[in-house]
């Protein structure tokens, strides 16, 4: 730990010396941070990255940590959470201006009061808005994509806004996943009027339907691999007979074989032999290439 790292750090947000990606992640698994630090707002992010970056310090920009697993080894750079950046407004184009650390569940239940339509299907992702637009995350066949009009970004020091058009949106991806380097700062997106009941009716039987249908009673990167063009991961992870598998802490979940779970202390080591012994198996079977939808980190 470097003292005059720390004393800049806290200057420009909360610090702790002493966190671990087990505390910060949802599937609770990965080893100890040398800085986890939580910027008081945007201008202090990029004076953050600036200075990590001139320091030569590793740095990583997380959300709420659900679709991370992360590696048990010390990770020696800085872990930067955008939770104080949970700012949003109407601008001047009818848009709704979002900041990255905005988590989806909460905003789309603040806009389903105010008839609001947009968000209805992100109410049951567990993460931050620059997490879903990184991931071009969605459900019930809509996406980020769909609302997204364009997104600020912090590019070499220098704050851009990208229009949708640059974003090379696809399926679970974007043009961010290619550029590490690049920080989403906030994003706008594309609303419309309805009403309050009708919104909030919608996203009630979504969530309904989440709980029916995905293992929420233990820790999980939410779903792992995306879905074949034609197909579902789950439905070849299960006939390639992985319904509850376990190997040491990690458990392929029998209700939806498509979330890895940690049923019991499990490591991303476990989690890696798992999944890699899935995407054989699935390849041997089916001729699939399964493609990770959770971000391996520091593994």
């Amino acid at each position: 730990m470097n003292r005059e790292t720390v004393n800049f750090l806290s200057s420009h947000g909360d610090v702790s010396t002493e966190a671990r990606f087990k505390d910060i992640t949802t599937i609770k698994m990965g080893g100890d941070i040398a800085y986890l630090v939580s910027p008081f707002d945007m201008n202090r992010l990029t004076m953050i990255v600036k200075y990590l970056k001139e320091q030569d310090i590793d740095y990583k920009i997380v959300g709420r940590g659900s679709n991370m697993v992360c590696g048990s080894l010390p990770y020696q750079g800085c872990v930067i959470r955008l939770e104080h950046m949970n700012r949003y407004h109407f601008d001047d184009d009818g848009e709704l201006y979002i900041e990255a650390g905005v988590m989806a569940p909460r905003l789309a239940n603040v806009m389903a009061a105010q008839g609001l339509s947009a968000l209805e299907f992100a109410s049951g992702i567990p993460g931050t808005i620059g997490g879903l637009v990184y991931m071009n995350a969605g459900a019930y066949k809509k996406s980020m994509s769909d609302i997204v009009t364009k997104v600020l970004v912090l590019i070499d020091g220098e704050t851009v806004w990208l229009d949708k058009s640059e974003l090379g949106f696809g399926y679970r991806t974007s043009i961010f996943q290619s550029h590490p380097d690049w920080t989403i700062l906030a994003c706008k997106i594309q609303v419309e009027k309805a009403k309050p009941e009708v919104i909030k009716a919608l996203i009630a039987d979504r969530l309904k339907r989440r709980r029916a249908t995905q293992p929420l009673d233990k820790p999980s990167a939410g779903s792992c691999f995306r879905n074949p063009e034609g197909d579902f991961a789950w439905r070849l992870i299960d006939a390639s007979g992985f319904r509850g598998y376990r190997y040491n802490g990690i458990e392929v979940s029998s209700k939806h074989p498509n979330f890895i779970l940690n049923a019991d202390g499990g490591t991303a080591e476990d989690f890696i032999m798992t999944t890699n012994l899935i995407k054989v198996k699935v390849m041997d079977n089916f001729g699939i290439d399964l493609i990770m939808e959770v971000e391996l980190f520091n593994c």
